[in-house]
């Protein structure tokens, strides 16, 4: 394996689980955010299937998409079977749960007075997400570190909808599987360690990000 091809390796694992943490990002924290302000029949059951969606096993998402998506299933039209859309549709579904779960479960953490003041002064609906999002910032930081965790080494999945084709759906964990299974363990262990690596790095920027949120709390500007 040559180094062309392990950047091209390594750019696509990085492109399909960074756009499906940040889709996942796009719908789970609106769908949090109504989930916490609105009460609605059938609400409990809802939020069980997303605590439930959590620990969804990722070969069984491989599986539903594979459905969809085969020639023979109702979007089998779209031609999406063994393409990287179809590798970000999977982890897409797998980072969604713990996002707005996560999210859900921050929002629950912040102080109730804090909302009923902002409620009580006045403020707008939209004012009260605000304050609601900023109060639990660190915590969403905490559900697209996870998400992303989850998806970056997730390899069920992407193996059944992307196929692992050489130079067009081959991401990290798919080769590592592949250079094993041809006993090459030397390159396995090689691009583990790219994987690390590159899982380390976004998710140290992530907690920095985090961290400089929680240090301005700790250490406020009027002191």
């Amino acid at each position: 394996m040559n180094l062309k091809e392990i950047l091209e390796i390594t750019w696509l694992s990085l492109a399909v689980s960074g756009s499906a943490a940040m889709l996942s990002m796009l719908v789970g924290l609106p769908a949090a955010i109504f989930f916490y302000f609105k009460k609605f029949p059938g609400k409990k059951f809802v939020l069980a299937l997303i605590n439930t969606g959590m620990g969804l096993p990722p070969v069984v998402v491989g599986l539903f998409v594979a459905l969809i998506f085969w020639r023979s299933g109702p979007l089998g039209f779209l031609q999406l079977m063994y393409t990287p859309a179809a590798m970000v549709i999977a982890q897409f579904i797998i980072a969604l749960p713990l996002v707005a779960g996560l999210s859900l479960a921050a929002f629950h953490q912040v102080d109730p007075e804090i909302l009923l003041q902002a409620r009580a002064l006045g403020a707008s609906g939209f004012q009260l997400v605000k304050v609601l999002l900023k109060e639990s910032k660190m915590g969403q930081l905490a559900a697209i570190i996870a998400a992303f965790g989850a998806v970056i080494s997730e390899v069920g999945a992407v193996l059944m909808v992307g196929g692992n084709l050489k130079g067009y759906t081959r991401v990290l964990t798919t080769a590592i599987v592949q250079e094993t299974r041809m006993g090459n363990f030397r390159s396995a262990a090689w691009l583990a360690l790219i994987l690390l690596a590159l899982s380390f790095a976004v998710n140290w920027f992530l907690t920095s990000i985090q961290q400089k949120g929680a240090d301005r709390w700790k250490n406020p500007s009027w002191k």
